[in-house]
């Protein structure tokens, strides 16, 4: 009886451990489909015949250059935060100029999933002339959502949805 209860156990690890894969291996965050982590050569090649703007390279100087960021954001910006001043901080929609922006960093270093505090992942989601860069806290709060578009084969942020607390 015991030698069957231990077969059993083994199996059913073997089965768990050959069914999961890390989400950082798959290029996937957890439950939202493909998520493209970084470019390629091949990426490039496609850029250059495309003309399309490759987003990859386009968010890092996004993040890294504040000239290069205001250039890149529609403005005035319509966005979704919670209300502070709300019991509830239910989400308002505000109007953000240029001159009230504050520079915004979406780089991301795999290290964020295990640090002690403020844990979360990001990931791409793309569609035809879209891209979604979606934040996802860990047991903390952070949720975010920065909504980007391809316009004249350049990205541009077009709005954002802001929800933690």
């Amino acid at each position: 009886m015991k030698i069957s209860n231990l077969t059993f156990f083994c199996f059913f690890a073997l089965f768990l451990l050959s069914c999961t894969e890390s989400t950082e291996k798959k290029g996937r965050m957890p439950g939202k489909g493909k998520v493209k982590m970084e470019a390629s050569p091949v990426d490039s090649e496609e850029e250059a015949l495309s003309g399309k703007e490759n987003f990859d390279q386009f968010i890092r100087k996004f993040s890294t250059q504040e000239s290069f960021q205001l250039e890149r954001i529609k403005f005035p910006i319509n966005v979704i935060i919670p209300d502070a001043e709300h019991e509830g901080m239910a989400p308002m929609e505000e109007i953000i100029g240029r001159y009230d922006w504050e520079l915004l960093d979406l780089t991301y270093d795999s290290t964020y999933l295990t640090r002690p505090y403020d844990q979360y992942y990001q990931g791409v989601r793309y569609r035809n002339d879209t891209a979604v860069v979606e934040i996802r806290g860990i047991n903390n709060g952070i949720y975010a959502d920065y909504y980007f578009m391809l316009i004249d084969e350049k990205w541009y942020l077009v709005t954002l949805y802001e929800a933690s607390f």
